[in-house]
């Protein structure tokens, strides 16, 4: 032990020429009683860091749960919108299939776009910088926004059509890469925090579409083109917000090799006194990946080594789809029916769940540096399989009894809370965090592109689960959740508070001991 202003500090803080501050909170805190969360709990994220995560995701998650929400309102409107353009072009009523074929495809084109937007993401990331793709990517919602808000006046329904595969796109390309902005420009103690941004605007996003979707606001007949035209608000917002703010500083480091820019980004983020310990840490991540050029998506899939994590997402992000959360919003009109709600107020009560979801966000937010990932998306799925058995017994025994009903709508409720305060938004941070510098671009559009399949997937089977086994189709979702939270437990790290380079190798080492094991099971009847 050596002694260096009053302060004991072990021999291995000098072998590994660390500096003081690292010494101290890896190396030291065992003997000194002194962890990493007692060293930040005085320090929050800045305002500047806050402002930038909030000007990312404005433009981008917001804008993706907005238009989820919005299309939902004129149905009726846009309906008959379609029959009367059909009736002045052909002079006869349109048939009842082709209008339900027109009204699907407006709705499920979004999904199409968002596959194509998952594809080209990480690329594009890749040549203009996170930043700079966000910012590019506000032109397919603009032009979205101006088709989408012509198509009445012009009597053009196809518009509707090529606007929501605009929006999809932008979606698409939005999820693929706001969570790496956010999560390379954020340090290492508040990751998730910052990270917790994406799904928070989401769920405001789809709150805020909720709203304007109202009889008193937007959503009547005369005012719906201007209502799916308001998608313009937030990509205008972004564009006027977000330049103020730099680039991802591990993006101008190790993939432009540019030290000034990232030196001059994380001052703008952190301050002068926060930000020599995540140049660090970058520089370390550098270090270790040089000669290493960004990986295509079919590079990263041919790579055994990381096989486990790629493995993680891509099941972290189908059952973000098919874990049933669409199927309880399906289930919400029926069970609020039963429960005796007028159907014109059905509305208002839907807003409730909008808001139970974002206040979920919320909280996960708060409580995911002092729980953790792991705590909080397994509790999640395990709460979301107790909710489908109950929810299995009360719409069983619907009509048995008054109080079933309001027993079904709590537990509509208590699912929402539990996908949310978990799986809603902790799968977007492990994407993240379970892939380095070059990996994680092509990791986004793997995972994009699962998630983007998974979505269109439930939106065309499910109607035919319902039809099947009504409500026990909550037993296949059941099965989903279980499945998911037994494979979290057994297989995927915690990641609170270690540097990207630290997951890496606590992987490494576990694929390392997995493959020993395996050695042994062949070698102990060879030598038998």
């Amino acid at each position: 032990m050596l002694t260096m202003n009053g302060l004991l500090l072990c021999n291995k803080c000098f072998d590994c020429g660390t500096s003081i501050r690292h010494a101290l909170l890896k190396h030291c805190a065992p003997r000194m009683n002194f962890t990493e969360e007692t060293a930040t709990k005085k320090n929050l994220p800045g305002a500047r860091l806050l402002l930038a995560g909030c000007a990312a995701c404005i433009g981008g998650t917001f804008q993706y749960g907005y238009n989820l929400s919005t299309i939902n309102a004129p149905t009726v409107y846009v309906q008959n919108f379609i029959n009367e353009t059909w009736r002045e072009r052909y002079q006869v009523d349109i048939t009842e299939k082709a209008l339900t074929l027109l009204w699907s495809t407006i709705v499920s084109v979004f999904t199409l776009g968002g596959l194509i937007g998952a594809t080209i993401g990480g690329t594009l990331s890749v040549k203009l910088g996170r930043k700079g793709t966000l910012l590019a990517n506000n032109t397919f919602a603009l032009l979205a926004a101006l088709l989408m808000g012509l198509s009445y006046p012009t009597g053009l329904f196809e518009l509707l059509i090529v606007g929501r595969l605009l929006i999809g796109i932008h979606s698409g390309i939005c999820l693929c890469v706001q969570p790496l902005y956010l999560g390379e420009m954020a340090p290492t103690a508040y990751r998730g925090i910052i990270g917790m941004g994406s799904s928070i605007f989401i769920t405001g996003g789809i709150l805020t579409g909720q709203v304007m979707g109202l009889k008193e606001v937007l959503g009547t007949e005369e005012y719906w083109p201007i209502l799916l035209a308001t998608t313009c608000i937030p990509a205008i917002l972004q564009l006027l917000i977000l330049p103020w703010f730099p680039e991802s500083p591990r993006y101008l480091l190790i993939d432009k090799g540019n030290d000034k820019k990232c030196k001059k980004a994380l001052k703008q983020l952190h301050g002068a006194t926060r930000c020599d310990g995540e140049l660090e840490d970058i520089m370390k991540e550098r270090n270790n990946l040089t000669g290493f050029k960004a990986k295509k998506p079919w590079e990263l899939l041919a790579d055994r080594s990381m096989r486990w994590q790629l493995l993680t997402v891509m099941l972290l992000n189908a059952a973000q789809q098919l874990n049933g959360i669409n199927a309880i919003y399906f289930y919400a009109n029926y069970v609020f029916r039963q429960s005796g709600i007028p159907v014109d107020q059905i509305p208002y009560v839907t807003i409730g769940t909008g808001a139970c979801e974002c206040i979920t966000a919320l909280t996960c937010g708060l409580l995911i540096e002092s729980l953790g990932r792991k705590v909080l998306i397994t509790g999640g799925y395990i709460l979301m399989s107790i909710c489908c058995i109950l929810l299995t017994l009360t719409l069983s025994f619907q009509d048995s009894s008054p109080i079933f009903p309001y027993l079904s709508m709590v537990c509509i409720f208590a699912f929402i809370l539990s996908f949310g305060l978990g799986p809603g938004g902790v799968t977007n941070i492990l994407t993240t965090e379970l892939f380095t510098q070059t990996s994680r671009p092509a990791a986004y559009i793997i995972t994009g592109t699962v998630n983007w399949t998974s979505f269109f997937f439930i939106s065309l089977v499910f109607p035919f689960i319902v039809i099947g086994l009504n409500q026990y189709s909550f037993l296949v979702f059941l099965a989903v959740c279980s499945s998911v939270a037994i494979y979290i437990v057994l297989v995927v790290p915690e990641t609170k508070n270690k540097t990207f380079l630290e997951i890496q190798n606590e992987f490494k080492s576990s694929n390392n001991r997995k493959a020993f094991n395996a050695n042994n099971a062949e070698v102990l009847p060879m030598s038998t």
